[in-house]
């Protein structure tokens, strides 16, 4: 098994110019790391949940002009896609690594998992305070567990029930200098961590 090393040069990739240069950087650089990710996390999803899971790892095929600003590994029950089902990912952006679990706005039934996540809402006070929660997959900002769990929480979470473009993320950040201090083992416990912690929510949103 490769080692999973993350170094400054993952992140400047990001801030490559021009869209062929930073998809050839990332070709090389980030994918390959994403590429192990996928074989060891679809494997562990598939044993903690009883369903297969499949690793989707981002190809960005439809950029014409702009460059990825952020890059990631997918993991959902279908082989075919993730981005209608609630999902898990392992990615970076410039700033920062993420390990998340997600609803986007092309779940079909995101409004029936967010009352399901609303109406079992003290599952979140269970989470580690330095997790972090997101309405934006396309935006690097996020709010702070610990603070945001009286009010922004049930709003993100209202919002994603009511809004045809809501969505939301929750899971951990770790910046660019955490993440390049990490050991590879250190990285992979961290992230097992965070996993085991959030495949709670994601069993209450699947109904489970």
């Amino acid at each position: 098994m490769n080692k999973i090393k993350w170094t400054n040069k993952d992140f400047e990739v990001f801030e490559i110019d021009g869209l062929e240069p930073r998809m050839e950087a990332l070709t090389t650089v980030v994918r390959p790391k994403f590429q192990e990710l996928g074989e060891m996390f679809s494997s562990y999803f598939s044993a903690k949940t009883g369903d297969e899971f499949f690793p989707h790892v981002a190809k960005h095929a439809r950029r014409t002009i702009n460059p990825p600003k952020d890059s990631w590994v997918a993991f959902a029950p279908y082989k075919r896609g993730y981005k209608s089902l609630p999902h898990f990912q392992i990615g970076l952006w410039n700033t920062h690594l993420f390990i998340i679990v997600a609803i986007i706005y092309e779940a079909p039934q995101k409004s029936e998992m967010a009352t399901r996540l609303l109406n079992n809402i003290e599952l979140f006070d269970k989470l580690p305070n330095d997790f972090i929660l997101s309405g934006d997959h396309m935006s690097q900002d996020s709010i702070s567990l610990k603070t945001g769990r009286e009010k922004q929480l049930e709003e993100l979470l209202i919002r994603l029930r009511d809004v045809k473009k809501g969505e939301f993320l929750v899971g951990r950040h770790i910046s660019r200098e955490d993440a390049s201090k990490l050991s590879s083992d250190e990285f992979l416990q961290l992230t097992e961590e965070t996993f085991e912690a959030l495949l709670p929510i994601y069993n209450k949103i699947i109904g489970k």
